[in-house]
């Protein structure tokens, strides 16, 4: 009874706000009025010529040396040839294949992107964002790390299933969260994001031989073999796309919310569920054609529709839809077109498209996040609380872990492709052990060093970052912090500055990592630091930065991509004292200025006002213990490379055995780094030994569901 009263109460309200039974309101039949639909066709016709013209220029473009010159004579019908090639077979074996890729690619995901931000109603939402690229380049690279050998059609069913599954997890914990709705997102996004990305690394990683090119391939890349796979795409582009624009008046009486929609008629559910199942298959038909082509998808909507706030007929998803299209084959052509005019056809031969379209979508999720509400003050209750612990709890922890870690210590010592016994590690001690022995521990103990050291400093970093921000979600791997530093060190392996020894990385991946943290802060410092808002920046500069790194990879001398994949994917290998060295003094330095500020974090945890009234400044205690979080994640990212979760999970188990004070936090969320990035490293390097598996991988492969369930607890 009470549902059939709320049911006729907003259909009243739909009919008084709207005139009459399922009409729209006035103000969108206003809209209507005024806004002529010339306008939007104008606009649909000088982006069509636009692509023809980029499409020309393209055209002009490649290594064969086929000008524009040759281009005209051609088409005016005299028999050109360059180098002994006929025009006509450069032009249908590389020129047209790649320029139709790159319409066809760009056009599936602008029109992608503009159904998931429709049905999201969230600027954040792409292909990208809701890890759906990413979900169908792991099922893709699975297929093919496994010799499986599939037809263009099977594979893209194949990207179909790997993308779905991957959107039907983050919307379904980003769920309908008030006020975080964009956090929410982009954190479940990325996170599941980097799971599938680290599950794609350990295939390339172990599969190499079957898996040949597929890194390249996997930033973006037009390259085709002929026009087969671009033609087979277009007639289920164009398909889909008749199905989306069927969609479009459902789409616009959604926009005016569920509530709203519902009462006039629109099946909500069903709507949603076909928008995003035509957005997935444009997405994997994308990735089956060229890749995983970067942020085409968020950014072609959000201009197509700054457009529509000039031209009021493109608000209509009748016109939006095939705007964002035409926008996002525009982008992936301007940005094929700038690489290679820029680079050089030759330079540019082994940079993917998908690189500097990437570098675009970091910028453009900063703007947005600059743009956005912040949401910390509605989520500080929540994350602050916590079940109350005795301090005989907190020590009873302490110890048990601290003895866990001690025996993980002697079985990493003794694990790996040659088992020792305890024994022989005290023989080691007294420099009395055998040869054999001896070379086996002197390998192991400084890569055990480092995993414990690596994994305490990002369990700090990590108890720091998420009581300064308020956000238990957040965690450096997450902020982009080290992605900077990483980003450093692959500069120096590269360039070969300071000669490429340990003390120019150690030097360059602090200075890159600490140099990214200050250009987050200075861009979200906007009205303070606030939570929200440094966390999507942060988010989006490590976006960028990734993009950066995948640059100078692909330039650098390809018989280096793979060792410096794995140690970007977090390894101990090859580790000596001297990679420990700086974890250990920046610890020894951070610890206690930390503990020495553990009641400021506690107060930060709450919110802006309480520390005020105590007496702390929020914004000086904000920066100075981020400060120290950025250090210690850059010196980690030295000891075991790039590693995430850890400050994510740590923290967590800390918080949930101790308490949430950060005097009790800290010391146990160390040892549970410690442990879980040894335990790691040595399930890595002992389960298909000889061959090994970078500790950063298998950490990300436990963290990502951990953080589904933690995301999941926390929903509004």
């Amino acid at each position: 009874m009470t549902g059939t009263i709320a049911r006729s109460a907003a259909r009243r309200r739909a009919r008084g706000a709207s005139g009459g039974a399922g009409d729209p309101p006035p103000s969108m039949r206003e809209t209507e009025r005024r806004a002529s639909p010339w306008s939007g066709i104008a606009v649909l016709g000088t982006l069509a010529v636009a692509v023809i013209v980029v499409g020309l220029w393209h055209m002009t473009q490649g290594t064969s040396g086929l000008g524009a010159p040759d281009l005209l004579r051609a088409l005016a019908g005299e028999d050109v040839a360059v180098g002994g090639v006929p025009v006509t077979d450069i032009v249908l074996g590389s020129r047209l294949p790649r320029l139709v890729a790159g319409i066809a690619v760009g056009f599936a995901l602008g029109v992608a992107g503009a159904l998931l931000q429709s049905i999201t109603r969230n600027q954040l939402a792409s292909p990208d964002t809701l890890a759906v690229t990413a979900g169908a380049y792991f099922s893709l690279t699975a297929v093919a790390a496994f010799g499986i050998s599939v037809p263009l059609w099977a594979s893209s069913g194949v990207a179909f299933a790997g993308g779905l599954a991957a959107a039907a997890v983050v919307l379904g914990l980003t769920g309908r969260a008030a006020g975080t709705a964009n956090t929410r997102l982009i954190l479940a996004g990325s996170a599941i994001a980097m799971a599938l990305d680290a599950g794609t690394a350990m295939l390339l990683i172990l599969f190499k031989e079957n898996t040949t090119g597929l890194f390249a391939w996997g930033s973006g890349s037009l390259a085709q073999l002929n026009l087969d796979a671009s033609m087979r795409a277009l007639p289920v582009i164009v398909a889909v796309l008749i199905g989306a624009l069927l969609l479009s008046r459902r789409l616009d009486v959604l926009a005016l919310g569920e509530d709203a929609a519902s009462s006039l008629g629109v099946p909500v559910r069903s709507t949603r569920g076909l928008a995003v199942a035509c957005a997935v298959l444009l997405t994997s038909i994308a990735v089956t054609v060229a890749g995983p082509i970067a942020f085409v998808g968020l950014g072609a909507p959000i201009l197509a529709r700054l457009l529509a706030q000039r031209v009021r007929s493109l608000r209509a998803h009748g016109m939006l839809i095939p705007v964002s299209g035409l926008v996002g084959a525009l982008v992936v052509l301007l940005a094929d077109a700038l690489l290679r005019a820029i680079l050089g056809a030759e330079g540019a031969a082994a940079i993917p498209t998908g690189i500097p379209t990437a570098l675009l979508g970091g910028i453009v999720i900063i703007v947005l996040a600059l743009r956005m509400r912040d949401a910390g003050a509605a989520r500080a209750a929540r994350v602050a609380a916590s079940a109350l612990r005795t301090h005989r709890r907190f020590v009873v922890v302490g110890v048990v872990t601290a003895v866990l870690l001690a025996a993980a210590v002697v079985v990493a010592l003794v694990a790996g492709s040659l088992w020792l016994q305890t024994g022989d590690i005290a023989l080691w001690l007294q420099r009395a052990a055998p040869d054999l022995v001896t070379r086996a521990l002197d390998e192991r103990a400084p890569r055990v060093g480092a995993a414990v050291l690596a994994g305490m400093a990002l369990a700090l970093a990590g108890v720091a970052v998420q009581g300064s921000v308020r956000n238990p979600l957040a965690e450096p791997g997450l902020l982009g912090i080290t992605a900077g530093a990483g980003l450093g060190a692959v500069i120096v392996v590269t360039s070969g500055i300071g000669g490429g020894g340990r003390p120019a990385i150690v030097a360059m991946a602090v200075g890159c990592g600490l140099a990214t943290f200050a250009v987050i802060a200075l861009l979200a410092w906007r009205g303070g630091l606030l939570p929200d808002r440094f966390v999507i920046v942060g988010i989006g500069c490590g976006y960028a930065l990734t993009a950066v790194t995948a640059f100078l990879l692909l330039r650098s001398d390809p018989w280096e991509t793979p060792r410096i994949l794995t140690w970007l994917s977090g390894t101990t290998y090859g580790r000596s004292l001297a990679d420990i060295l700086p974890v250990a003094i920046v610890l020894a330095v951070a610890l206690p200025l930390l503990v020495g500020m553990r009641r400021q974090l506690d107060l930060l945890a709450i919110d802006e006002d309480t520390p005020r009234i105590l007496g702390v400044a929020p914004q000086r205690a904000r920066l100075v213990s981020l400060t120290l979080a950025a250090t210690l994640a850059a010196v980690a990212v030295i000891a075991v490379g790039t590693v995430g979760f850890v400050g994510l999970v740590a923290p967590h188990l800390a918080r949930s055995l101790v308490g949430a004070r950060h005097g009790r936090t800290i010391p146990v969320a160390m040892l549970l780094g410690g442990l879980l990035v040894l335990v790691a490293d040595t399930l890595g390097r002992t389960l298909i030994a000889p061959s090994q598996l970078p500790a950063g991988l298998m950490i990300a492969l436990v963290g990502a569901p951990y953080f589904v369930y933690l995301l999941s607890r926390t929903r509004d």
